[in-house]
């Protein structure tokens, strides 16, 4: 079937939304439904979720392939805004299956696909990593970036100029399930003497994950193609801290930190200059601008991660008597 692609913001689309309900996916739904769009997600349906009565829920399993998609029969939409797709088995099979039933195909991928480059900033025309062979399943950190190259390189031979890939930076803000952001926000709330990363000149940068959402909104509205580096403001670990409302900060030096062998995910958001992956906190943003992307002021993610954390606990990534035995040691300049 042909599809003419809407520009009209004030048109009404169908969207089919792959996931959508866990975090970026959940965002993105909202968004959709909040601009009055009519939304159909496709997932497992594991879980319960917290989304909108009106949105239409189908059931599929990716990893069984074309025989998981069969909800997706006879059926046709506007836009197809994919959220979990990270193997080529899933993104081959739905790419394919929806061919001729959505006019635009839309891929949250992330900035991982550019691999660990030597320098930033990165922009959408920096060389991507080698991509993954199609037969590879398992997801982790050697694979991740490679798989997502894969998966775009799918959409891109599926649906040439009617796809958009979109790259996310390290994404924050509500419902986020991974305590990253969040855990700067509750260990300043909590007061007291904190360990602050490094000696404050290394870098971090983020996006809000509703502005993700707001951004795939706008793709999806205007029918926009191409690849989008979705990044937020650059800052300084100092202006970082200092924004958030740190008072008592103890900088640990990179050098500790290495020794007593603290990994980026015990302090989340941290990596420190010339180190591994240090240049993905430095990703132009600039073509996302220019088509729309907008950005939350930090002190609004923190407010409503605070808010959020109220009633969403979740285990420290670094246990205070960790914390405290690396500002020890930083103080005797040894290893703890």
């Amino acid at each position: 079937m042909e599809f003419e692609l809407l520009h009209a913001v004030s048109v009404k689309m169908k969207i089919l939304v792959l996931g959508g309900t866990q975090f970026v996916g959940r965002h993105i739904v909202e968004a959709m439904v909040e601009a009055g769009h009519f939304v159909t997600i496709l997932n497992r349906g594991k879980t319960a979720d917290a989304l909108a009565a009106q949105v239409e829920r189908l059931r599929g399993d990716r990893d069984e392939g074309i025989a998981g998609l069969d909800a997706l029969n006879d059926r046709s939409w506007d836009v197809c805004v994919d959220v979990s797709g990270y193997t080529a088995r899933q993104v081959r099979s739905s790419a394919e299956k929806l061919r001729k039933n959505v006019g635009h195909y839309v891929f949250i991928s992330a900035v991982s696909v550019y691999g660990d480059p030597a320098r930033g900033p990165v922009r959408e025309t920096h060389p991507r990593s080698t991509p993954a062979g199609e037969d590879v399943t398992e997801i982790g950190g050697d694979t991740y970036g490679p798989l997502k190259v894969t998966c775009e390189n799918i959409v891109q031979e599926v649906y040439g100029d009617r796809c958009a890939l979109l790259r996310p930076q390290i994404v924050a803000g509500p419902h986020d399930p991974i305590d990253r952001f969040s855990y700067w926000v509750r260990r300043i709330g909590q007061g007291g003497e904190m360990l602050a990363p490094g000696d404050g000149s290394d870098h971090v940068q983020f996006i809000d994950g509703r502005d993700v959402a707001q951004f795939t909104r706008t793709v999806c509205e205007k029918a926009l193609g191409g690849a989008y580096n979705l990044a937020g403001m650059r800052l300084t670990w100092a202006d970082f801290l200092k924004r958030l409302g740190a008072q008592k900060t103890v900088w640990v030096p990179a050098e500790v930190i290495r020794a007593n062998g603290v990994t980026e995910f015990e302090l989340p958001l941290y990596r420190k200059v010339g180190g591994p992956r240090s240049s993905l906190m430095n990703v132009g943003n600039q073509c996302a601008i220019a088509a729309g992307l907008k950005l939350t002021p930090l002190e609004t993610t923190a407010n409503d991660v605070r808010e959020w954390l109220a009633s969403n606990d979740m285990a420290p990534a670094l246990s205070r008597e960790r914390e405290a035995a690396l500002i020890n040691a930083a103080r005797q300049g040894a290893k703890t």
